[in-house]
């Protein structure tokens, strides 16, 4: 559900050609963000739905299936085809939870851990030089904007800034 707070382009503090400024400028910054892991994906047969597993199962081991679902916000179905493709080409464990046999949790295996690195390395060298680009004040500042964009409901799955 979309926040209940008028935009500020309704409001009138952005005109429409600035936030088609904006979108663009999204549209442009996410293809290159993704372009090159999409590269590195593909050799494994893999997409962006596989890259979006790998990081969050690497950042959360040990997570449960309902959990990332949470996170991804797809389809058991969506998360179930990604899941066993990963899980058949050995980037992915399951086992099952000490406390609840009916629970599995999920960690990435060495190989797995390797690309999420890489990958992560990537966009972070990415991030790092646009950041440079902007200048030193621009990280606060892109941080917020990035954090306002996200549902309410979702903030505090990011982890604050440090």
């Amino acid at each position: 559900m979309p926040d209940t707070q008028p935009s500020r382009i309704q409001d009138g503090d952005m005109t429409e050609s600035r936030a088609r400024e904006m979108i663009e400028l999204m549209f442009f910054a996410y293809r290159d963000f993704t372009g090159e892991p999409d590269s590195l994906l593909a050799r494994y047969g893999f997409g962006r739905a596989h890259h979006r597993v790998i990081y969050f199962v690497g950042r959360n081991a040990g997570i449960t299936v309902t959990d990332l679902l949470g996170i991804l916000q797809i389809t058991k179905q969506s998360l179930s085809r990604v899941l066993g493709h990963l899980l058949n080409e050995g980037f992915v464990e399951q086992r099952t939870d000490a406390q609840d046999r009916r629970r599995r949790r999920l960690y990435l295996t060495d190989r797995a851990v390797a690309l999420e690195r890489e990958l992560t390395a990537r966009q972070s060298a990415r991030i790092a030089r646009a950041l440079d680009h902007a200048g030193p004040e621009a990280r606060a500042g892109f941080i917020a904007v990035l954090r306002g964009m996200i549902e309410p409901r979702d903030r505090d799955r990011v982890p604050p800034a440090s």
